[in-house]
């Protein structure tokens, strides 16, 4: 990955924008695709646009999720600790001793959520993950007084982790649930401007909001840009570590391809099109099922409009919803190049419905 694209990934991936707070992400991403896009357009809630050849045929949605898992100030105690609630799905066990910054007005307030030190702890039994409203920030405060001209209830909360290189072209960092999608979407989309003299479809890449809350952002996007066909980009279980059982969640690993799923809300002509463009180009994929749903934005923009066809394409990584999530770079990149071929490849009269 050149140094450039590399950079724009990392502050992606560091600029903290939890669902119902994505202005900051959402600008990264609207400015590293201006220089190529022929218009850009925000809606109301701050979904992101960018448009390539409007006037292309087939209409293609090229989408991805810009928010992150995080918190939400609820309650500040008389002595000054907060409590907080989960914003979008969060694992309690992961929760005690960590660092989070509390997004206050522009400035980010460092906290710590308390734990008991091993020496105070009753052991006995099996020990039960906590309740997050037994969970509390310590942010130094002396009293409800101070704390609140440093926060503020309903101030956002992120873990403080950044984006650091594991190993060769292995990461790890919080939230590339799925700032690593919309950076895809982002190079797909760039990548694809680059050759837009062959290009016969109209691309558009979204940058969506609030899917953890509930792929709000999509469902919008969905039905305003009403293309002939969507691709959805989000992460995906990596099943190659020691505790996955791959008979239950299947086999999946970083650095061997992106995933295509079959079932559920993936169209099967979409499938088999990107499946025949990446062998034609030798890509490496891997395969993936999505039995009911695939619990990705693609559940929300397939179903509007009297239908879209969709297919989800999932990024492996491990440790998905914590702050040390691992990606490979080597399959952002496969997955960016597969996605401009496929968006080159298409003709006019090209769409994917289902005849008998």
């Amino acid at each position: 990955m050149e140094e450039n694209q590399l950079d724009f990934l990392s502050a992606l991936i560091e600029t903290p924008s939890p669902s119902s707070g994505e202005m900051l992400a959402q600008q990264l991403w609207i400015d590293y695709l201006k220089p190529y896009a022929d218009r850009i357009e925000t809606d109301a809630y701050g979904n992101a646009l960018a448009f390539l050849h409007p006037e292309g045929s087939p209409k293609i949605l090229l989408a991805a999720h810009i928010d992150e898992i995080g918190f939400q100030v609820q309650y500040v105690d008389d002595r000054g600790f907060v409590y907080f609630t989960t914003v979008g799905g969060s694992d309690p066990l992961l929760a005690r001793g960590q660092r989070v910054r509390i997004h206050h007005g522009g400035q980010p307030v460092l906290g710590v959520i308390g734990s008991l030190a091993i020496h105070l702890q009753e052991r006995e039994g099996k020990q039960e993950p906590p309740k997050w409203h037994e969970l509390f920030i310590d942010i130094g405060a002396q009293s409800q007084k101070e704390a609140l001209e440093r926060v503020s209830v309903g101030d956002l909360i992120t873990y403080d982790s950044g984006f650091s290189p594991l190993h060769g072209t292995l990461w790890a960092g919080r939230a590339c649930d799925d700032r690593v999608g919309a950076f895809v979407v982002a190079e797909a989309f760039r990548k694809t401007a680059l050759r837009r003299e062959k290009l016969a479809a109209c691309v558009i890449a979204a940058s969506t909001i609030q899917e953890e809350n509930g792929l709000f952002g999509a469902a919008m996007v969905g039905y305003s840009t009403h293309p002939d066909a969507a691709l959805v980009v989000d992460v995906g279980h990596a099943t190659d570590i020691p505790i996955a059982d791959k008979k239950r969640h299947g086999d999946v690993q970083l650095g061997k391809g992106p995933i295509l799923s079959r079932g559920s809300v993936n169209h099967p002509l979409l499938v088999h099109r990107l499946a025949e463009v990446a062998r034609a180009h030798q890509i490496a994929f891997q395969q993936g099922i999505d039995p009911r749903r695939s619990g990705t934005d693609a559940d929300a923009i397939f179903l509007q409009r009297g239908g879209i066809p969709t297919a989800a394409l999932g990024i492996p990584n491990r440790y998905m919803h914590s702050p040390v999530e691992v990606v490979d770079l080597q399959d952002l990149e496969t997955l960016a190049d597969w996605l401009s071929l496929f968006l080159g490849s298409l003709r006019p009269e090209e769409r994917f419905h289902q005849r008998w």
